[in-house]
């Protein structure tokens, strides 16, 4: 199983796809200007802006979905891991990529709202509804909707629940079996209540959890602050091979960096824009703005966190280019993964590591999998559109749990390549996609940049914009000149009776 899921990656992970990463940033990063630069006091500002609706979360609860699927064991295993393959220089790669996916975050979150429809009651959205709507590639769109309900709903959660399983195990010693059938559970009480249950419960647990390991994080950091020039100085000369030590793996610190930044922060992956369509705002560009800002957070401020505490302490190992080779080897028999944070820890507050990153990982990675329920759920949504089988929401649901339970007990190897085979289908997909389908959300951009300078609170209007089968909001400028002329009218238009 395991030689067969390395020859996968191998071909879907490839050069291409790293180069496609990084340079699809690039692009849009040029196309819009920089947002991620010159909007970063808006993106804070539109967090905290916007009501939930009886159709749609708040901003802030589609944030914080977001930031429950990018915040999970990447960014404790998942670094563990690229310093391990790539050396220090990879957590530079994944500061790179973040900057630059701010941007690619904003697009396809932007095509999201833009493309986004209204389905039993709740706002549905994503890659599969905007390759439909505005490519008019329905077979597209049905590819990437059974590549996302495979990945999010089969893959990605075992890796997730492989992480939560080996922190519980290493802290308190608990058999995998025990603690995946506890998550699974747990899993089963908020699924079923829905994308209102999932959004009450991001919204408390993920600023809680990244806020407390923030601040572990910042301890560690501040017991070794003579230590933190060296390090930063270690990260960028091992990225660009200036470090004699580092420099064999040069292009795994690329590679890696790119690999583990993208699956940490999904930008470009296609996971973001689902609970960005749930969101009820006035103008597509405002929840783009907020979900550019979560590429931030999560890897400029949690992954960093990782990286720091792990280097600054020296617990990690960098395998060398052959079999067996290590270039550093401070923790002898540790795997990658939450072995790295769990010691970082210890080595400075005794008795606490192991039981604080158990305890991090369960939440990061237990939020993580809700949010790939409700990615799956949203394109197994799409499908019934044209199936109509009611039945296989049931099925999803059965499926991710046996998926939980499944990867709490298998080996970190094979599911980390799984997950990782997930995201990288779905990346080349959902980037193709966006670079076919950005005029749309680059109009969006401007429009709303146009009337921020009129001191306008934007409101869009697809129409005179040029763009076609926005049919949401289509209705909604249609309802609010009916609301206008007719009050009769809008409530026609808005509820349909």
């Amino acid at each position: 199983m395991a030689e067969l899921v390395n020859a996968i990656n191998d071909v879907i992970w490839s050069n291409y796809l790293i180069g496609l990463c990084l340079l699809v940033g690039c692009y849009f990063s040029l196309r819009t200007r920089f947002l991620q630069v010159r909007h970063v006091k808006e993106m804070v500002t539109l967090m905290f802006e916007g009501k939930a609706s009886a159709s749609g979360v708040s901003s802030f609860q589609a944030l914080t979905i977001s930031l429950s699927g990018r915040v999970g064991t990447g960014n404790i295993a998942g670094v563990a891991t690229a310093i391990t393959f790539g050396g220090p220089g990879a957590v530079f790669w994944m500061w790179a990529v973040a900057f630059l996916g701010a941007s690619t975050a904003f697009v396809e979150s932007t095509l999201a709202q833009i493309y986004k429809e209204k389905e039993d009651g709740q706002y549905r959205g994503g890659p599969a509804y905007y390759i439909e709507k505005g490519m008019g590639q329905k077979w597209y769109a049905w590819i990437f909707a059974i590549a996302t309900v495979i990945g999010c709903g089969l893959l990605l959660p075992g890796v997730q629940a492989n992480s939560i399983a080996t922190g519980v195990a290493n802290a308190f010693g608990i058999d995998p079996t025990v603690t995946a059938t506890v998550v699974v559970i747990l899993l089963g009480l908020i699924i079923f209540g829905g994308i209102k249950r999932i959004a009450q419960v991001a919204e408390v647990v993920v600023p809680f959890m990244a806020l407390g390991y923030i601040i572990v994080a910042c301890v560690i950091v501040a017991m070794n602050l003579s230590e933190l020039p060296q390090i930063f100085a270690l990260i960028c000369k091992s990225a660009f091979g200036m470090d004699a030590g580092f420099g064999a793996v040069l292009g795994l610190a690329i590679q890696w960096g790119v690999k583990r930044g993208v699956y940490s922060n999904e930008a470009g992956q296609g996971t973001g824009p689902h609970p960005s369509a749930a969101a009820e705002v006035s103008h597509p560009a405002k929840q783009g703005l907020v979900q550019g800002f979560s590429v931030y957070v999560d890897t400029l401020f949690v992954c960093t966190a990782t990286a720091l505490m792990i280097l600054i302490t020296g617990t990690y190992n960098v395998k060398g280019l052959t079999a067996g080779e290590f270039l550093v080897q401070n923790l002898p028999g540790v795997d990658a993964g939450p072995g790295y944070t769990q010691a970082a820890v210890e080595t400075v507050l005794p008795g606490f590591g192991n039981i604080f990153v158990a305890v991090a990982l369960f939440f990061f990675a237990f939020t993580t999998i809700m949010a790939y329920y409700y990615i799956a759920d949203t394109n197994v949504s799409y499908i019934n559109r044209q199936v109509h089988r009611p039945w296989l929401s049931l099925l999803l649901k059965l499926v991710i749990m046996g998926s939980v339970f499944y990867g709490s007990i298998r080996s970190a190897e094979v599911a980390w390549g799984m997950g990782d085979i997930g995201v990288g289908l779905m990346a080349w997909l959902n980037i193709i996609a966006i670079l076919i389908l950005q005029k749309p959300a680059l109009l969006a951009l401007k429009d709303y940049e146009a009337q921020k300078k009129q001191g306008l609170d934007p409101v869009f209007h697809p129409q005179k914009l040029g763009i076609k089968n926005a049919t949401f909001w289509e209705k909604r400028v249609a309802a609010d000149k009916a609301s206008k002329n007719e009050p009769h009218l809008a409530r026609f238009e808005t509820t349909g009776r």
